[in-house]
């Protein structure tokens, strides 16, 4: 059990702006939380070299076939699950290559599992669960920044030679003292006090995609600013998938199409098999030597 004084964190601490909320009328309501909201991008800002340096950790475990994990209790949880998850459709990654864990299980994300967060050794279990090599990286997630469940699965990580993140809203956070890199974002007081689902939470989810997005750029999963490795799993990501094809290609609709059907429903395949004229089979053996790089695909094959 961790003995802290909460009204000396920062997350704790009440907001001058909104001490009279609960008898302001609704736009007045939305206003003050509209005002507070915008402080947070550059709250986020202010932490660009230490989420810097949390990409370079995911970049160099995926560069090694590593995954990317994320872990937390309640709302920092669910962001990490919500992150992951989105992971395979925007960038056709394998699901176990980002994983976000919740204390409390899968069964917590919709409902709260009381007790499971003050758990040293229950973050310790999930980790060895799913078998955590050094080549991974774990990021723990806590506005807090106090959390035992990410305290302890930090510990442990961070015990096996695997690279640690710890993302908090609090200077000096109890989690930040277990991990390679902290990443105090300060936000301030949110505007009911406590409620970390707020400010707290739009920042982690700021970072979050910061990271996750940054990293799948670095490892090739764009051209330009197109998403050129999305999953063609539904109608909608198919037209996307045709439109980033036309984009890039400046073909017709129909041959858009046309190639990626021929490219078994793969974005980058069909990009280079219509820039380079060449086959199915031959676009592939190029992204094999440009390890994924579209634009260096075919710019190996105009030289």
């Amino acid at each position: 059990m961790i003995e802290e004084n909460l009204e000396l964190l920062t997350t704790e601490s009440r907001n001058k702006s909104s001490m009279q909320i609960d008898t302001a009328a609704a736009l007045d309501i939305l206003r003050i939380m509209n005002e507070q909201d915008q402080l947070v991008a550059l709250a986020v800002k202010e932490v660009l070299p230490e989420i810097e340096a949390a990409v370079q950790y995911v970049f160099e475990s995926f560069k090694k076939g590593g995954r990317l994990i994320y872990l937390g209790a309640g709302t920092s949880g669910r962001l990490g699950v919500l992150d992951a998850v989105e992971c395979p459709p925007t960038f056709s990654t394998d699901p176990e290559m980002v994983q976000g864990l919740m204390a409390g299980g899968e069964g917590a994300f919709l409902k709260a599992v009381e007790g499971a967060e003050d758990n040293l050794e229950l973050g310790v279990t999930d980790l060895k669960d799913l078998e955590l090599t050094e080549n991974d990286t774990v990021i723990g997630i806590a506005a807090s920044g106090r959390t035992p469940y990410v305290i302890g699965a930090l510990r442990y990580a961070r015990s096996i030679g695997a690279k640690t993140v710890a993302l908090s809203c609090n200077k000096n956070a109890a989690i930040s003292k277990e991990a390679d890199q902290a990443i105090e974002v300060i936000v301030g007081p949110e505007v009911l006090t406590g409620s970390t689902r707020l400010k707290s939470g739009t920042a982690h989810k700021m970072i979050l995609n910061m990271i996750s997005t940054s990293s799948m750029i670095l490892i090739g999963k764009a051209y330009e600013n197109l998403m050129v490795d999305v999953k063609v799993s539904n109608l909608k990501l198919k037209e996307r998938a045709i439109g980033i094809i036309r984009k890039i290609t400046g073909v017709s609709y129909e041959v858009a199409l046309e190639t990626l059907e021929k490219a078994d429903l793969q974005v980058k395949t069909a990009i280079v098999m219509l820039k380079v004229e060449t086959t199915k089979e031959e676009a592939e053996k190029l992204l094999e030597e440009a390890n994924g790089y579209v634009k260096m695909a075919i710019q190996n094959v105009e030289k």
